[in-house]
């Protein structure tokens, strides 16, 4: 057995304990959610003053109320619709209040270069996330792209955590924006082959063609 599978495995079982312990507590799963919002906003405040590597071991945590809230919702079948558009809604908060420090952080020592930079990032996470939601509005699935959300965590925890920020954000605004172009144009191919099979379809059938599915989709 290799360092990394042992390492695994042993995490998975801390894991499950806690998992369970959460359960027999009969705590609401939405209640973990909301405290991992409130731990990542003191991760912003870390951020915001420069303690990079203190923030880094906060996010890590807050990690583990988003690693726990969905089992416990099914360890204890509280599973609900509104608990998972509750968990996406307070991740994008999470997300954004990091980046909200990074910005308190560079405005503060007077770079306003990396402001920018940080406001890219801000902008391409948003996006990333809107791109998705908004294509499979229209799409079966688009879950294309390489930046999701757990990859950008980590490239913030490392950044964080060895005082390379600057490098990771350049990465995050590289690596989204391609995210979301991805995105867009798997979305354009998956509407244009959609098209065409209805239309090959209406054809098939003798019904007069009718307007394509794009122009019948309301804008948001």
């Amino acid at each position: 057995m290799t360092y990394t599978r042992a390492i695994g495995i042993a995490s998975g079982k801390v894991v499950r304990l806690i998992v369970r312990a959460l359960a027999l507590s009969r705590i609401n799963p939405n209640v973990l959610t909301f405290l991992g919002l409130v731990v990542n906003i003191v991760a912003a405040w870390m951020l915001a003053i420069g303690r990079f590597r203190t923030a880094a071991l906060v996010i890590i945590f807050a990690g583990l109320f988003d690693m726990v809230d969905g089992r416990v919702a099914r360890e204890t079948n509280q599973v609900t619709r509104f608990g998972g558009f509750f968990d996406s809604v307070l991740d994008r908060y999470s997300d954004l209040a990091l980046l909200m420090g990074l910005l308190v952080y560079y405005g503060t020592i007077n770079r306003p270069f990396y402001v920018v930079l940080t406001a890219i990032v801000m902008a391409a996470s948003v996006m990333i996330s809107y791109t998705r939601t908004r294509a499979e509005h229209i799409v079966p699935t688009c879950k294309v792209g390489f930046l999701e959300r757990p990859e950008r965590i980590v490239l913030l925890i490392i950044g964080a955590l060895f005082d390379r920020m600057a490098p990771v954000l350049w990465v995050i605004a590289v690596l989204g924006t391609i995210t979301v172009i991805h995105r867009m144009y798997f979305t354009w191919q998956e509407t244009r082959r959609i098209e065409g099979a209805q239309l090959r379809e209406e054809a098939s059938a003798g019904v007069p063609e009718s307007k394509p599915l794009s122009a019948r989709v309301t804008r948001a």
